[in-house]
């Protein structure tokens, strides 16, 4: 089952009999479960025909005694179990149960953080049966596609440039991306367009001092630029914990070496899935490229990987983090 089809679905009011829901993407799990708490029952036929169990307090017996009854009033009795993940061991008791489902039952698990085994019967079942939904995470260099496709689920206009600065700001939070883009939308703004300025006046931080504009910087090679913000995070180690910034360049540092080895073979979009980032991304590692050979990538490697252990402690506790990051920065880029 797909996310987008499941919700159409139910739009619809098209149910299936039971939603095994599994994986790391917990937003999306979330999602589909409260969907259907507003979505399979009138308000007035909830009291006796809806049941909220919690895995780590539930039995495989009552969560079956519930699903084996029959609505009252009403077309159909909704079963939510959140955490099922704490059912991971007994898991298996139900499979006579989801290869002959209650037809008006509609039982809904949220099993998070993990997926079941591929290898087992149950999943088989739930997979045959078409019940099985893998929550995959959000990659990275998918975030401001989904940021993009969320604002237009809220009815919100935005530009390439201001899904992949809400991406790098919330990282891989997509319940905090939507919450972002709900309390931009009561701003009201023109034409119900986001932009850069917006976003960075509302959202909680200054266009010239966020990781985003440090990579940015450091791709163009504006030494000045990218020094005065490695002063600032240096400066405010508590918004911008030096490992935290060393890891990020670590992270584009390596991705730069793999476009190296790709440039020539493959196309922009290629590459970008080939290293793990946004196709928007593409032309700053194809500047970037201009500045850093494979050559002095290494020694940028070797050289963060110095910088982390420093500000660990292990070579020195006298250096500041401000110190430490502008040395780091002035090495990289001479």
């Amino acid at each position: 089952m797909e996310y987008n089809q499941i919700n159409a679905e139910i739009e619809q009011g098209i149910f299936k009999p039971v939603y095994f829901l599994h994986g790391e993407n917990t937003y999306q799990i979330d999602k589909i479960a409260n969907k259907l708490l507003i979505s399979v029952l009138e308000e007035h036929e909830r009291d006796f025909n809806q049941t909220i169990f919690y895995g780590k307090d539930a039995s495989v017996e009552s969560i079956l005694d519930s699903a084996k009854r029959y609505p009252l009033m009403a077309s159909y009795q909704l079963i939510v179990v959140r955490e099922a993940q704490h059912l991971s061991r007994t898991i298996e008791y139900f499979s006579p149960y989801f290869e002959k489902p209650v037809p008006t039952t509609i039982i809904v698990f949220c099993f998070k953080g993990k997926k079941l085994d591929k290898r087992k019967a149950v999943t088989k079942i739930l997979s045959k049966e078409k019940y099985l939904f893998d929550a995959d995470p959000v990659r990275d260099y998918q975030l401001p596609d989904w940021v993009l496709k969320c604002a237009q689920n809220l009815e919100l206009k935005m530009d390439q440039k201001s899904a992949v600065l809400l991406a790098e700001y919330a990282g891989n939070d997509l319940s905090g991306i939507e919450q972002s883009l709900e309390k931009l939308k009561i701003l009201k703004p023109k034409d119900n367009f986001i932009n850069v300025e917006l976003i960075q006046k509302h959202i909680g931080f200054s266009k010239d001092f966020n990781l985003f504009e440090l990579t940015d910087s450091l791709a163009s090679f504006n030494i000045k630029k990218a020094s005065f913000i490695a002063q600032h995070f240096g400066r405010n180690n508590k918004t911008h914990p030096v490992v935290v910034v060393i890891g990020h360049l670590y992270g584009f540092f390596t991705k730069l070496m793999k476009y190296h080895f790709h440039a020539r073979d493959l196309s922009p979009n290629q590459i970008a899935a080939k290293i793990g980032v946004h196709p928007f991304f593409i032309k700053q590692y194809q500047q970037a490229s201009k500045y850093y050979s494979k050559g002095k990538l290494a020694r940028i490697l070797s050289e963060l990987r110095y910088y982390d252990l420093a500000s660990k402690g292990v070579y020195s506790n006298t250096i500041s983090d401000e110190e430490l990051l502008k040395e780091l920065v002035f090495k990289v880029m001479h």
